[in-house]
């Protein structure tokens, strides 16, 4: 396969989580244009740090809970008990999809809040609390330009809501679209054109990198 046209990658998360995937892929070449930036929104932070527990479906939200000082942290997947363990929590990890939260929450034995974004994919039992917006975001010049190109161009999807963002930016792409998804719902949001596409095995970034490599390989 010539360079011209060796499949790109083509990363859409905030800058932060990019550079973080496009590390996993050393071998790859990669393109960073987030599509969505994280902003903090007013909310009371003061009842967050008095919470006996919370419940992280993002990593995105552990600043604003203050310092963890040994209280109860529900994680989601690892990447977020990381940052909950580094921050001070006695953390809890799920196993990356929110329904793998259904029972620490049932199991917990202090209240608990979740904070979370404004765009949230499920809702949890549990009172929740907006402490960030997830805001659109256009495509850069070097995104536009590969979605123009005849190189495939290998879309990782970690949100159903950056599915359906990528997708309308990609809208009316000459270049072949190669989507890899982190869920099927995840997939499922995805309604643009798809030459070929996978879905992780797992809800993590380590099955987002391999499921990459798989599809590369199955082209090869």
């Amino acid at each position: 396969m010539s360079s011209a046209t060796r499949p790109v990658l083509l990363l859409t998360r905030p800058l932060a989580d990019s550079r973080r995937f496009a590390a996993m892929l050393p071998e790859w070449r990669a393109a960073i244009s987030p599509v969505l930036r994280i902003v903090a929104v007013d909310h009371d932070g003061a009842a967050l740090r008095r919470a006996p527990g919370l419940v992280f479906t993002s990593a995105h939200a552990v600043p604003a809970a203050g310092p963890g000082r040994g209280r109860l942290a529900l994680c989601v997947g690892g990447h977020t008990a990381q940052a909950a363990r580094k921050a001070g929590f006695d953390v809890r990890t799920g196993n990356g999809f929110a329904e793998g939260l259904l029972p620490l929450i049932e199991a917990a034995d202090v209240p608990l809040i979740h904070p979370h974004g404004r765009h949230l994919a499920r809702e949890l039992p549990v009172p929740g609390m907006v402490v960030y917006d997830q805001q659109a975001v256009p495509l850069g010049r070097e995104a536009r330009a590969l979605l123009a190109g005849n190189a495939p161009v290998v879309l990782p999807l970690f949100s159903p809501r950056s599915a359906r963002l990528v997708a309308e930016a990609a809208r009316g792409a000459g270049a072949p679209l190669w989507p890899v998804a982190i869920s099927r719902a995840a997939l499922a949001a995805w309604d643009g054109p798809a030459a070929r596409c996978r879905v992780a095995a797992s809800p993590d970034a380590a099955a987002m990198a391999a499921a990459v490599r798989d599809l590369a390989a199955t082209e090869q």
